[in-house]
């Protein structure tokens, strides 16, 4: 019985011994000027029957065990010569098939930046940089082995028709990847944590939180490929506004300030916007690891407390202002304003 071949776009096909003589035939007529094509035939016959003895007993074999079983014939046969010109004939239709192939097309529309599909598929990556042009290239060869290697091949087949559709396919399955990530914010801040080659301890002002949210932000965005939350941020920083009210107050008291209490809010309340617009300004101005702005969401609206109204108030005041000097609306972070009732 004649096993199942495996074809390089996984296709199943019966075994066929014509295939192989014909393929040792080529060879052989293109450095065979004075041999006759009977003797060319009944040597591409003998190949062809021994390279079938091989895989008799086997249910599916892949089309590369074939060709190597193929040339390991021809190189312990009598024709070194038709060996040597199946080879280099195996050779030049490798690199004329991955030439055409859509993983090769797909590279080369990136590096010409003529696939527009790509190149505009996600409006929050700037594909003219080279960050995210390095993503883009990373997400076609993920792509292509997660169809190629690892999905089945119902799936695959029914997601290229358009009847089901894998999302971001250029990172799931390829990598252990989360898709999107909720930020433990307090407990981060409340007990230290260690990222890169620093030990982050509690911040100890409200511009200092807010600069460090932004390098959490900027990691956890590096290490998943969809949306970044952070929810009840007004409550989660709240402890930090107190904590430089309390520093400010304490400056005062030290130089005799009239009104410690008022130089302590009105303080408090400049470094508060302040820590909330240059917070604004890096989320849009980084990239992330994957080539883009990090698509992060706050949380905010059910704080009573004085300081977390202040952040309330800061969030919302710089969103107004906008950014630069035509107070350009922010695309991120995302706000979501809770109401509640009796608030």
């Amino acid at each position: 019985m004649k096993p199942v071949v495996i074809k390089r776009d996984g296709c199943r096909v019966s075994f066929d011994v014509l295939r192989i003589k014909e393929a040792v035939l080529g060879a052989s007529r293109s450095i065979s000027d004075s041999e006759n094509i009977s003797m060319d035939e009944a040597y591409a016959t003998t190949v062809a029957e021994a390279v079938l003895a091989q895989f008799v007993n086997a249910e599916e074999v892949e089309i590369h065990a074939i060709q190597n079983a193929v040339e390991t014939q021809l190189m312990t046969g009598p024709h070194k010569a038709v060996a040597r010109a199946y080879i280099e004939y195996r050779h030049d239709r490798d690199i004329s098939r991955e030439k055409k192939s859509r993983l090769n097309n797909e590279i080369r529309g990136l590096i010409e930046q003529s696939n527009a599909s790509l190149l505009n598929e996600n409006a929050n990556k700037d594909s003219k940089v080279i960050p995210t042009q390095r993503d883009l290239l990373a997400g076609i060869v993920a792509k292509h082995y997660a169809t190629q290697h690892l999905l089945p091949r119902d799936i695959v087949k029914s997601h290229e028709l358009g009847e089901i559709h894998y999302h971001d396919l250029d990172y799931s399955p390829f990598f252990p990847m989360f898709n999107c990530m909720l930020i433990d914010l307090n407990g981060m801040l409340t007990h230290g944590f260690k990222m890169g080659n620093a030990e982050i301890d509690t911040p100890k002002s409200i511009s200092t939180a807010t600069a460090v949210t932004a390098q959490i932000i900027a990691q956890v965005a590096s290490h998943i490929y969809g949306g970044t939350t952070i929810n009840r941020i007004d409550e989660v920083l709240a402890p930090y506004v107190q904590v430089s009210y309390d520093k400010h107050l304490a400056v005062a008291n030290e130089w005799g300030i009239a009104d410690p209490e008022a130089f302590a809010k009105a303080r408090t309340e400049k470094e508060c916007y302040d820590a909330f617009q240059s917070l604004e300004y890096e989320v849009n101005t980084l990239h992330t690891a994957n080539g883009q702005t990090p698509f992060v969401t706050f949380g905010f609206g059910l704080g009573t407390t004085w300081a977390s109204r202040l952040i309330q108030q800061s969030i919302l005041r710089n969103r107004i202002a906008g950014l630069g000097k035509n107070h350009k609306t922010a695309v991120f972070p995302k706000l979501v304003f809770a109401i509640k009732d009796g608030l």
